[in-house]
């Protein structure tokens, strides 16, 4: 005989094993919603601090640019991060991110780890690129979000920043094809 527990344990699931949706499952997402703003905001808040010291130990005149190129845009997207806080009728707030924690913290480790030079910048620019990418997924789920809830202006704001990040991904990619990547596999 099942108990109590058991029955309302079994109820919550349908045949297949899977949990079934709230009934408030648009308020539930308008929550996920909000608090992976406030995730991405200390992410990019976080990005402004660390930017500059990758910078500052690039040799590379084009990794320098693309990562000052990088840093102008992400005081931008804070400020996108902003208005969207602004439309939803929310105050900006940021929570920690331990995802962006930990790829800073990756990044420091290779600046740590390796002599000044290409093979240095080899590793800010795969360092980026994870960051990126991370960014990429964030404002892409952001987006569809916004848009799955009816906010087609926070939608906008945050398309025009997942545009942004997948620019700089690109131009990093074409900074290590074109230049770093091939000069530190000449180093002997």
């Amino acid at each position: 005989m099942k108990t109590t527990e058991n029955k309302k344990e079994s109820t919550s699931k349908n045949t297949a094993g899977m949990t079934k949706p709230k009934s408030d499952a648009a308020a539930a997402l308008n929550e996920l919603f909000e608090e992976s703003l406030k995730d991405i905001y200390w992410a990019e808040k976080a990005l402004t601090k660390a930017l500059p010291l990758m910078v500052k130990n690039a040799s590379s005149v084009e990794l320098k640019d693309a990562l000052d190129n990088h840093l102008t845009e992400t005081e931008g997207q804070i400020e996108r991060l902003e208005q969207v806080f602004k439309l939803i009728g929310q105050k900006a707030t940021a929570k920690k991110c331990d995802a962006m924690e930990g790829l800073i913290e990756e990044a420091k480790g290779i600046l740590e780890e390796t002599e000044a030079g290409v093979v240095r910048d080899a590793g800010i620019i795969a360092a980026s690129q994870k960051i990126e990418h991370y960014e990429i997924a964030t404002y892409g789920t952001l987006r569809q979000f916004a848009e799955t809830l009816g906010m087609p202006e926070a939608a906008t704001l945050l398309e025009q920043t997942l545009d942004e990040e997948k620019g700089a991904d690109k131009k990093l990619t074409d900074v290590a094809v074109n230049a770093v990547n091939l000069e530190a596999a000449e180093i002997e």
